[in-house]
């Protein structure tokens, strides 16, 4: 069955996406994200290094272009001018790449996205040819807003960043899937599988995560697992669940021709 991830027009397999942050060596990233079998790889241009600093490794030398489809992010902005020129230089460094990952954070305690500022920037990035994949908050107007603006795709947290506590309000999630016709990634909050498996269920078009893989235990492992447990999910969510049924019990064997019990 084909069933791929369609975004700005290119057509992914996995429906993981993965970030690079917080792995303890580059050895490790490596591990992990090829486990992992994302495509879609997105790196902090301000905390990682892509040739800027070209007396630093760099993480291009383990995940060649070729290989993956790299996401320029703009994490660690605060202001809609700062997000615009991070992702004008990632463009420079990477050869006039256009797919970029737009955040706009409210501040450092929460890293909850300032919507103000990534509307504007949003439409700063959209008139100079960036294709955005936006992260946001899970109100299901500015999803819609930022949609409108023209972006890719739209990113609603499901928890606050790197919190790992899943998904909080799904209800909101749906909304916003219900009004956008752009696919829809949740970014932020994962914790473990069975999260990402909660978050296709609903319908989400994938998951992209850092932390719940980079911060476990063994990062390879959980790796692997978030990979089973977007397949899942997406499997669990095209097979379409039975309906749940309060104080409705139904058995799974038939009744039919039973042999009714011998009495004395």
């Amino acid at each position: 069955m084909n069933d791929n991830l369609i975004i700005a027009g290119k057509s992914y397999s996995s429906r993981l996406l993965v970030g690079t942050g917080k792995y303890k060596d580059f050895a490790e990233t490596k591990a992990a994200i090829e486990t992992s079998g994302a495509e879609i790889i997105t790196i902090a241009i301000r905390r990682s290094n892509i040739g800027q600093n070209p007396n630093e490794p760099s993480l291009l030398e383990i995940l060649p272009p070729p290989k993956y489809t790299l996401l320029p992010n703009t994490a660690g902005c605060y202001t809609a001018e700062d997000a615009v020129r991070t992702l004008r230089l990632a463009r420079e460094l990477l050869d006039g790449h256009s797919l970029v990952k737009l955040e706009v954070l409210g501040d450092p305690q929460s890293l909850y996205p300032n919507v103000i500022e990534t509307i504007s920037a949003a439409k700063t990035l959209v008139a100079e040819g960036f294709q955005v994949m936006v992260y946001t908050s899970d109100d299901p107007i500015v999803a819609k807003q930022l949609e409108d603006i023209g972006c890719v795709a739209i990113m609603p947290l499901a928890s606050l960043i790197g919190s790992g506590m899943g998904i909080l309000n799904p209800w909101n999630l749906q909304l916003i899937m219900d009004r956008v016709q752009v696919p829809v990634i949740v970014d932020a909050g994962v914790g473990t599988a069975s999260d990402a498996a909660i978050a296709m269920e609903l319908g989400c078009h994938g998951v992209l995560m850092n932390t719940a893989i980079a911060a476990a235990k063994d990062p390879v492992l959980m790796a692997s697992a978030m990979k089973k447990g977007v397949e899942a999910g997406r499997e669990a969510y095209l097979a379409g669940r039975m309906p749940k049924k309060l104080y409705s019990a139904s058995p799974s064997s038939p009744t039919a021709g039973i042999i009714a019990p011998t009495r004395s």
